[in-house]
């Protein structure tokens, strides 16, 4: 196998693998437990207003990013919501319960290493196996402009709906 089919290759599993989670969560919240009015009363509980709103932000979110990514189409895109996504969670959940998953509450570690591996996609791209590059558009969106375009619009985003929307609930 050359270096470049390994890469590939790689890229093809991280995608899959990046992908099959957002749309599970996003799944999840569409149909399984307390379904969207569930995770928008989640959402509120933990100080995010218009908590209806955001639960259906957060799952059209996933369950769109996730085919994105696996297909590898607009990659920065479907990145940026993962990065986007993960920071969210990150700020108004994970970050004050330690690094672990297992802590209770749960620690920031998964978030975390999905939102790197978000970031990442974005920089890299998807790879030669991709409708982004049967498109002809892999270059176009790879390196700084991929990793501009993908923090940009991923941690961009996330920090303008937090500013507009979440008021943490006094300790």
């Amino acid at each position: 196998m050359s270096d470049a089919t390994a890469v590939d290759l790689v890229l093809l599993a991280l995608r899959v693998g990046i992908g099959f989670a957002m749309f599970a969560h996003g799944f999840n919240h569409a149909f399984r437990g307390g379904k969207i009015p569930g995770a928008g009363r989640w959402f509120a509980s933990m100080g995010m207003r218009y908590g209806l709103v955001q639960g259906w932000l957060a799952t059209l979110t996933e369950l769109g990013s996730g085919p994105l990514i696996v297909a590898g189409l607009l990659t920065p895109l479907g990145a940026a919501a993962v990065v986007g996504i993960t920071f969210v969670a990150f700020a108004i959940h994970h970050r004050k319960n330690g690094f672990f998953i297992f802590r209770p509450g749960e620690g920031y570690e998964y978030v975390m290493v999905l939102g790197l591996a978000g970031l990442a996609l974005g920089t890299v791209g998807p790879g030669r196996w991709s409708l982004d590059q049967a498109l002809g558009i892999r270059d176009d969106l790879t390196g700084a402009p991929g990793l501009l375009l993908t923090a940009a619009l991923g941690l961009g985003g996330a920090l303008l709906l937090l500013a507009a929307t979440w008021r943490p609930v006094k300790e």
